[in-house]
């Protein structure tokens, strides 16, 4: 008996390492342009890869990845590093399906203006991950307006009570005067 439940043990650990192979296998990481990755040549205003030929040669999945498949070859200026200059790689997983658009807005968006830009046209594939799956955020709904606000000044009451005072104490002297007259 001690055989059989080592080879149930034995079948089992061979069943889920297959199906963590199997759903690690379903998601691709894209490098984004393919070989010449995700560059802009500022002196001569081109990007290096025809980005949307690129994309229309890739079939895009959800829980599939655009990333750099290099650690050396990408830059990200002011992208979170301390250092300038640390080259710094961004992975972005396609959460949603149907066509996400991505784009460069450096210089005003001259770089998208000369190439840097592609749309993906994501399929569901395998779904997203759990590690992806989330809720969609809520609406939006604009605040609620403020009702109008009263601004208490003790100064200005202060000054009508003061008044008040004196109208009732020009008033006493009035009555006192009438009376010592009559």
């Amino acid at each position: 008996m001690p055989a059989a439940a080592a080879i149930w043990r034995n079948l089992a650990a061979a069943a889920t390492f297959a199906l963590l192979v199997a759903t690690a296998a379903a998601y691709t990481n894209h490098t984004v342009g393919g070989e010449p990755g995700w560059f802009f040549n500022a002196t001569a205003n081109t990007s290096s890869a025809n980005f949307s030929d690129w994309a229309a040669s890739q079939t895009f999945g959800l829980g599939d990845y655009l990333n750099d498949a290099s650690d050396d070859d990408t830059f990200e200026y002011n992208g979170g590093n301390a250092a300038f200059g640390e080259r710094l790689t961004i992975p972005v997983p396609l959460t949603h399906e149907g066509l996400n658009y991505f784009f460069s807005d450096t210089d005003d968006g001259v770089q998208c203006v000369n190439g840097m830009r592609f749309a993906v046209d994501v399929k569901h594939g395998a779904g997203l991950p759990p590690s992806l799956s989330q809720p969609p955020p809520p609406p939006y709904t604009s605040p609620p307006q403020s009702p109008p606000v009263t601004i208490y000044n003790p100064s200005a009451n202060r000054a009508l009570r003061t008044s008040a005072s004196m109208h009732q104490a020009a008033c006493v002297l009035s009555l006192l005067a009438l009376v010592l007259l009559f």
